[in-house]
């Protein structure tokens, strides 16, 4: 076990290396060097890339991709997506080159509306309240006027504040539920300083209002904090053809493909087990390119799965049908993104993310993102209303199992050719291993 240490976060990167090696690696020399190793020679960006966070002692690097042939409202793009799971990118390119030539992806944005609350428990009379919500809301609006001025400019600001009751769920608490619209900016910073506010004048204004009394006076302020609920930043994205233009093979006609793969879509809408991993799926596409384009992935997960939700039950995000002969496939979800601020200017490869999309506006950001999901999405139903979901992704998997036995560079050209026409299992890559070695 290691000991209690002081002041870790004051130390030399060099120093809290050797803390580690120390205490965690028992003096391992390969440990040290690893971590070394991932160190960017250019000292000016290995610094800029330790100061994003806190105890930073290396690099962590994942693939930087590319999955081109995306025609998005008629606009072609490359899209850039950061991810290590084998088989996303390379479905994604499948999925962009088969609808290219089917009049491509549409999407729109629905509404980019983002929401923050300050939570507060008040001892008191409820109508009383409201009154002096009512005479203290114009103050509340004023009280951040410094903070929202360039804001404004670009279009964005406080677009609502509400007092909401929620005393029949939690006793006394009652919050601030208000809405924001930040422009190109993800606008966390904007929001929860937006909220901080609020909560200081709101305290303040109560201590100071006629209408209370002296207990009444004492609002709690719990917490202000922005909602990575999203429910009204919404995009849409979809594809359609005629059904005569889908897959027609031996084992399924064009008409069998289109509605098995209706029929896979509505499973996922009505059963929980198989709705997460078929949005997970999703989010191989969606988080990807958030990733690349330095938006927050674990913001937009938690966003997306809880619009999943939303009705009651978990289900799919996406939906299809055959209408009038038309195959038409579709997603709905909520995207907060930003293309300004955050890492958007400081990480080196996320401005070339954005620059490789034409430097986006966020709402154009959002319909690209929400395209990736819905594309990644096709590709996985794809496969497995077809050859199955492994035929696929153990191939692209083959060179991770290859490079998990340092299989040589003849032996990788051998065994790539080999598993062209047999199936890939780990056994089964490691027995021709062995048995080209012997």
């Amino acid at each position: 076990m290691a000991p209690v240490v002081s002041g870790f976060s004051k130390l030399s990167k060099v120093d809290k290396i050797k803390w580690l090696a120390e205490h965690h690696f028992s003096n391992d020399q390969n440990a040290t060097d690893t971590l070394v190793t991932y160190w960017n020679s250019d000292d000016s960006l290995q610094q800029l890339h330790d100061e994003f966070t806190e105890n930073t002692i290396s690099n962590y690097y994942l693939p930087f991709s590319v999955a081109p042939n995306f025609l998005i409202n008629d606009t072609r793009y490359t899209l850039p997506m950061t991810i290590e799971e084998s088989s996303v990118v390379a479905a994604a390119s499948k999925a962009a080159k088969f609808w290219q030539n089917r009049g491509g992806f549409k999407a729109e944005v629905l509404s980019t509306t983002k929401v923050g609350q300050v939570h507060f428990s008040f001892e008191g009379n409820s109508e009383k309240l409201r009154q002096f919500f009512k005479e203290v809301k114009p103050k509340l609006y004023d009280a951040v006027s410094n903070i929202t001025k360039n804001m404004e400019k670009r279009g964005g600001g406080v677009r609502e504040i509400e007092l909401r009751d929620k005393t029949s769920t939690i006793d006394k608490y009652y919050q601030l539920h208000c809405t924001f619209e930040t422009a190109d900016a993800m606008g966390a910073n904007f929001i929860n300083s937006c909220l901080e506010q609020f909560a200081k004048t709101l305290s303040s204004e109560a201590k100071a209002y006629d209408g209370f009394s002296k207990t009444e006076k004492d609002i709690e302020i719990i917490m202000s904090i922005l909602s990575n609920y999203v429910p009204q930043c919404l995009v849409k994205a979809s594809v359609s053809c005629p059904v005569n233009e889908l897959p027609d093979t031996d084992q399924l006609s064009s008409q069998d493909y289109a509605e098995k793969f209706v029929r896979a879509v509505h499973i996922a809408e009505v059963e929980p087990y198989r709705a997460v991993t078929h949005n997970k799926g999703i989010m191989n596409g969606i988080d990807a390119v958030v990733l690349a384009t330095g938006n927050d992935f674990r913001a937009i997960e938690a966003g997306a799965h809880a619009y999943a939700a939303k009705d009651g039950k978990y289900k799919s995000l996406t939906h299809a049908e055959i209408k009038e002969d038309q195959f038409i496939f579709s997603i709905e979800i909520p995207l907060a993104l930003g293309t300004v601020g955050g890492l958007t200017t400081l990480h080196p490869l996320v401005k070339l993310a954005l620059q490789l999309l034409g430097r986006p506006n966020a709402k154009t950001l959002m319909k690209i993102t929400a395209v990736a999901g819905l594309a990644q999405n096709f590709a996985a139903i794809n496969s497995l209303i077809t050859t199955g979901i492994q035929q696929g992704h153990m191939k692209m998997h083959l060179m991770n199992i290859l490079n998990q036995c340092n299989a040589t560079d003849q032996e990788k050209e051998q065994l790539v050719e080999y598993f062209t026409t047999n199936i890939v299992t780990h056994s089964e890559v490691v027995t021709q291993i062995e048995n080209l070695r012997n």
